[in-house]
């Protein structure tokens, strides 16, 4: 199990709770659709909840798809979920990704003011909330938000790891 970084910004374990493996329910429901989309893209998939745990956005990456650079699933999911909720501000609600948002994204979810993003694996090149940089730490970031990482994180990693040597032996 790796750190899980909360508000105070400490890098100690948490113990497992009940939350934890509903996210684990979650994050079952993400990997099984990332599978489904990695035929014809970078297989990441996110949903946002509100404080009722109803979901209320969900994206896939469509980058390739759309010839769109802010083609990432956390973006996607934000504009569908803005939509729903009539509002920009996610102060009660959780995003939950199979990867570490990168930085953009990490961004985007602390202008959105989002409660709480879980995520599965951690991305050591580009991640923007610990695996590389963490802005929710930054002095610019007034928004603080709750911030767990490594849930289901082998699973994550594995599917992520298939896809791009897949991707590479057809170069």
């Amino acid at each position: 199990m790796r750190y899980i970084f909360e508000n105070e910004n400490s890098n100690s374990e948490q113990p497992n709770s009940t939350n934890n493996s509903n996210y684990s329910k979650w994050m079952n429901l993400i990997l099984r659709r990332s599978e489904e989309i990695g035929q014809v893209e970078l297989p990441i998939c996110s949903v946002i909840l509100d404080e009722r745990g109803r979901c209320i956005g969900r994206g896939i990456n469509r980058r390739n798809i759309n010839k769109d650079p802010l083609g990432h699933a956390e973006i996607m999911a934000l504009r569908q979920a803005s939509l729903i909720k009539n509002d920009w501000r996610f102060n009660e609600c959780i995003i939950i990704t199979n990867l570490e948002p990168c930085t953009m994204c990490a961004s985007a979810l602390i202008q959105a003011r989002m409660g709480k993003v879980v995520f599965g694996a951690y991305d050591k090149k580009r991640g923007g909330l610990g695996g590389s940089i963490d802005l929710s730490k930054h002095k610019s970031s007034h928004h603080k938000m709750e911030i767990i990482g490594g849930i289901l994180e082998d699973e994550c990693s594995r599917l992520l790891q298939i896809w791009f040597k897949n991707l590479r032996t057809k170069i």
